[in-house]
């Protein structure tokens, strides 16, 4: 994941607790697309063969390329060593035998912030299941982990997540450089909202 958002907040040391005990006990949530639950490392032949279609992984770019299912289920064991520290959660979303999307969060709990990383199948793709998938992944990540802060990145080219992103309420703060797994650098543009902002956004409008 890239490095914790521009705006740094400070979490209480009660705060940080409360987050990573929040992050550690996260129970599986309900999806438009399917039944979403936590990543195992059962789950590396599916997930590679949802990671092989590039119209659904192309624009990630921190995927355990290439998509065998030794790099994938070690990428899957990095995510669970971070969620049992309190600083990540992967999850999956499956259609019978077949993962149909995924959410990667990676969470700064001394910072009150997380960031959020997904994709959804490309069948499944401009049918608003995308765009629900992620409002509800921002209301668990605010609500339910106690988050203050979200940051987001997208591809300069990826025009669909930045559309997305924007209809969510997140602003647009310039660009940011992330780097790949492979060390190249691939040039982003950068959003962030606060849980006051959501609340106000989306709350209200409830």
């Amino acid at each position: 994941m890239s490095a914790p958002p521009k705006t740094l907040l400070h979490a209480t040391p009660e705060e940080e607790a409360a987050i990573r005990a929040a992050v550690r006990a996260s129970a599986n949530m309900a999806s438009p697309t399917g039944e979403r639950r936590l990543a195992r490392t059962e789950d590396a032949a599916a997930a590679a063969a949802f990671f092989a279609d590039d119209a659904a992984s192309g624009p990630i770019y921190d995927l355990p390329r290439p998509f065998t299912q030794a790099n994938v289920r070690a990428w899957i064991e990095g995510r669970l060593e971070r969620h049992a520290a309190g600083e990540a959660v992967l999850t999956f979303v499956y259609d019978g035998d077949e993962i149909v999307s995924y959410a990667d969060v990676a969470i700064w709990p001394q910072h009150a912030s997380g960031e959020l990383a997904g994709a959804v199948r490309a069948d499944r793709q401009n049918s608003g299941q995308g765009s629900a998938n992620m409002r509800d992944m921002f209301d668990w990540m605010f609500e339910d982990l106690g988050l203050r802060l979200i940051c987001l990145t997208a591809a300069l080219d990826n025009i669909r997540s930045q559309r997305g992103i924007d209809a969510a309420g997140f602003t647009r703060m310039g660009g940011r450089d992330v780097v790949r797994a492979d060390g190249s650098i691939r040039q982003s543009v950068y959003w962030e909202m606060t849980r006051d902002q959501w609340r106000a956004r989306w709350k209200s409008a409830s």
